[in-house]
């Protein structure tokens, strides 16, 4: 998808923190809306609804995301706007209200209904805020229902997590003020990846702590001054200063991404409940020596080759970090949507002083970068890589890296693989006759 262009132009690099040049551009930008987040949140949210209030586009796309077949039982549906609504024939509260009353009737599982927010809705002004109070009051006791923003007018895709997690938060008790300190994780994790890092806490003694969101929806989290909040996701900025205005506490640290991310990102829980040195050694030394050394058989692939990051998934400054310190990969450019300093404080000062680091897009001035770096392969959105492709680029779609399964110790060697993959398919068609 293209967003909308903006008027300002690229402007010159300036200053940054850690005394780092990031070039900021405004421009024409190419990247999903946040509807699709809710591929990864409604498998997630084990009894949540996704009610998107949308056009058929809206539909489309979020079906065609999740590879849904027709016969199929998602938890998420649209609310389809059509020429009545959008004319003004039709109460559009009245709408929602009917299609939320006939699905609860058919769907007894739905604990927490979520209305999403989309382009159409917020262009013709629907408050989505009212409807859910409205709806919520209506059936007390049977459905908690929330809403959020999933527009893509000035968003990127995995914004829309952000903005889901925070309307959750909002709804979330206020904690005493005798609570014991609790560890609360931060970001839609696979299940499997959970599992792990709950193995890994246990191991070290951490025995109070929370994942969020958790697989219930109802599951709700109490948050005050106790709550120490570890990020596990680099594009939780509202969802965090949320946590923050209820008095927690924000954990600085690198990402779980790679072994070196990971095994930093472990310690920083870790601290927080002051667990000796010598027992967090003993619970990571198995699964971070396992990990080094699948990594490094991936790493072969990887090392001398040069990669270039076009802003999608704000997920591009933790990954350039790991392919590069770890991986051996040189780093041309490293592009993100939105650069949340507090969130990769951690993170930016392990870039190496050579990279150029942008924040927003401008396409043309992107490509133009691109053709002069000639890396060896470009991680960006779908709608630029078949055109990169044709012109002798090889590429990675960045959305399969929010898809995967890629935080930890154990996904470390298939998070480099899912780059090494395209430069041994060019391998080996180069080697064809």
């Amino acid at each position: 998808m293209t967003g909308a262009p903006v008027v300002q132009q690229s402007s010159a690099a300036d200053v940054a923190d850690c005394d780092r040049f990031i070039l900021r551009e405004r421009g024409q930008r190419e990247v999903f809306c946040g509807l699709t987040s809710i591929v990864w949140l409604h498998r997630k949210i084990q009894d949540a609804f996704f009610l998107v209030v949308g056009s058929r586009t809206c539909a489309h796309l979020v079906q065609s995301a999740a590879g849904v077949m027709i016969f199929a039982e998602p938890r998420f549906a649209t609310a389809i706007l059509d020429d009545r609504d959008l004319s003004g024939m039709a109460d559009c509260h009245d709408e929602i209200d009917r299609v939320v009353g006939e699905l609860l009737e058919r769907r007894q599982d739905i604990r927490t209904l979520f209305l999403v927010g989309s382009c159409p809705s917020e262009v013709i002004k629907i408050d989505l805020s009212n409807a859910a109070a409205r709806l919520s009051q209506m059936h007390q006791g049977r459905v908690r229902v929330l809403h959020y923003s999933g527009s893509g007018i000035e968003t990127t895709f995995t914004e829309g997590e952000d903005a889901c997690l925070q309307s959750l938060i909002e709804q979330s008790p206020a904690a005493t003020a005798a609570a014991s300190p609790e560890l609360l994780v931060l970001g839609a994790l696979p299940d499997v990846v959970e599992d792990q890092f709950a193995r890994l806490f246990d191991a070290m003694g951490i025995s109070s702590y929370r994942f969020y969101p958790g697989r219930s929806g109802t599951n709700d989290v109490a948050i005050g001054p106790h709550t120490q909040v570890l990020a596990a996701q680099p594009f939780l900025g509202s969802t965090a200063r949320a946590c923050e205005a209820r008095g927690a506490r924000l954990v600085e640290a690198p990402y779980p991404f790679g072994v070196e991310g990971t095994e930093a990102w472990l310690r920083a829980a870790a601290a927080v409940f002051d667990v000796p040195e010598v027992k967090i050694d003993a619970a990571l030394a198995r699964p971070r020596a396992r990990a080094r050394e699948a990594v490094k058989r991936v790493a072969d692939t990887l090392s001398g080759r040069s990669i270039s990051f076009l802003p999608d998934s704000q997920l591009e400054i933790p990954l350039a970090r790991f392919l590069n310190r770890e991986c051996g990969m040189a780093l041309h450019e490293v592009g993100v949507p939105f650069l949340d300093r507090r969130l990769l404080a951690a993170e930016l000062p392990l870039l190496p002083g050579s990279v150029r680091v942008a924040e927003g897009q401008d396409v043309d001035a992107q490509l133009d970068r691109v053709r002069l770096d000639q890396p060896d392969l470009v991680v960006c959105g779908m709608g630029l890589a078949n055109p990169l492709e044709a012109e002798g680029f090889r590429t990675k779609w960045s959305i399969e890296l929010v898809f995967s399964p890629v935080h930890g110790f154990d996904q470390a060697a298939d998070l480099a693989e899912l780059f090494a993959r395209p430069l041994r398919r060019a391998e080996r068609l180069r080697g064809m006759p």
